[in-house]
């Protein structure tokens, strides 16, 4: 795991984003190597970049006014520069949250300054993104992610269970962004287990996601494999291959950085709201244990495996997928939903495997088919995943951050 995480933020830092002139996508590269650094899972994460970016957003539309605030309703002085405000705002959120990573923070932020003009409106700007980057970590302060974890395993005395927390127990009670509440966009129980939909789903995984499938084509497995990369890390170079594709401008890029992290953000809160309330069975879990779940079509494996170890959390819905979706959502409000040139990426858990796209949707499909191929998610499980992603970001879109 350690190499892993080493090897992750390797392939972050590589990123060429100091190389453009826009500071979004420079502190979007800062914050998820802060993020890496830190260990953080993946709802951890994409709060801590959801902060980041709103704070930013905020920031530049101080100075700029081009849309609807999220939460700093005041103009900035005259003058103020847009980009020290976007990284005075970045850097405060940053240390508040990473304090231990100071000097790494402040090291990007010299590098950063140091590229603006001085004069009246940078010493402004950076006054202002230091107050409202302040003021946003204080906004979110009691959103309840810092909340104890009180996770009880169900058991009888004496019983032994798996001993692991699972991840994401308490992410339901955490303050939405968008939303009204984790459950806005609840969806509805997982398929009955004497039902047509659970005998399809339980017989392609048990199929195509065995570790040892002679069905799984080898772009199958490197696909699954691929989209092991979770969180921030596994949806921000899509959004900056598609920000840098052709020209825009500095309050742009803030709004729809923050809309995409704010509305995964977003996304992980609803998931795990859903995933909690439901507990359904992992595929590893069901298939070994086939001959009880009262369907005749679903047959025992008594040594399967899936190919990708399964995360430690529910199954229903879908949480990688959702995260997409709601992502997809966002970039096709921003950049359309057709042919588009092609946007690559590469994953630190596939190396040597690049993934190329020439349709928001089919970087959204192709994470739903990871997880089926991994043999840790059913069909079903990923298209309500997909539909509950939709639902988050088209909120976001009408209600949040419109255009003045």
């Amino acid at each position: 795991m350690t190499k892993m995480r080493h090897s992750i933020l390797t392939a972050i830092l590589l990123l060429p984003s100091l190389c453009t002139a826009d500071v979004v996508l420079d502190w979007n590269d800062v914050a998820l190597a802060r993020i890496v650094a830190a260990k953080q899972l993946p709802p951890e994460g994409a709060r801590a970049l959801a902060l980041v970016h709103v704070a930013m957003f905020d920031a530049v539309n101080a100075v700029e006014h081009r849309y609807a605030p999220y939460a700093f309703k005041e103009r900035a002085p005259a003058g103020a520069s847009a980009q020290a405000a976007a990284v005075s705002a970045a850097r405060a959120v940053l240390l508040e949250l990473f304090p231990e990573q100071k000097n790494a923070i402040d090291e990007a932020y010299a590098a950063s300054v140091s590229k603006i003009a001085d004069g009246e409106g940078k010493t402004a700007g950076i006054a202002l993104g230091e107050r409202i980057g302040t003021q946003s970590v204080e906004n979110r302060a009691n959103d309840g992610s810092a909340a104890v974890e009180e996770y009880r395993p169900r058991t009888e005395p004496g019983v032994y269970v798996v001993t692991a927390v699972p991840v994401g127990v308490g992410w339901r009670a955490v303050k939405p962004w968008f939303m009204s509440r984790a459950a806005q966009f609840a969806p509805p129980p997982p398929p009955a287990l004497s039902s047509a939909l659970w005998t399809r789903d339980y017989s392609e995984i048990k199929e195509v996601g065995a570790r040892q499938s002679k069905t799984r084509t080898q772009e199958q497995t490197d696909v699954a494999r691929f989209w092991t990369i979770t969180g921030a890390p596994s949806w921000n170079p899509v959004v900056r291959a598609l920000a840098t594709s052709k020209p825009r401008s500095l309050a742009e890029n803030a709004r729809l950085f923050a809309l995409v992290n704010m509305a995964a953000s977003d996304a992980f809160i609803a998931v795990f709201d859903a995933k909690y309330t439901f507990n359904f069975w992992r595929p590893i879990t069901a298939i070994r244990n086939g001959d009880i779940d009262g369907n005749d079509a679903t047959s025992r494996q008594a040594d399967w495996l899936p190919l990708v170890d399964t995360p430690m959390h529910p199954e229903y819905p879908c949480a990688h997928c959702i995260t997409a979706a709601a992502v997809g959502t966002v970039l096709e409000a921003e950049f359309g939903s057709g042919e588009m040139p092609a946007i690559t990426m590469t994953s630190p858990t596939a190396v040597g495997v690049t993934r190329r796209w020439t349709r928001i949707a089919d970087y959204v499909q192709e994470v739903d088919n990871a997880r089926v191929w991994g043999g840790i998610h059913y069909r079903n499980s990923t298209q309500v995943g997909d539909a509950m992603g939709r639902k988050v970001a088209d909120l976001a879109l009408r209600n949040f951050m419109l255009p003045l």
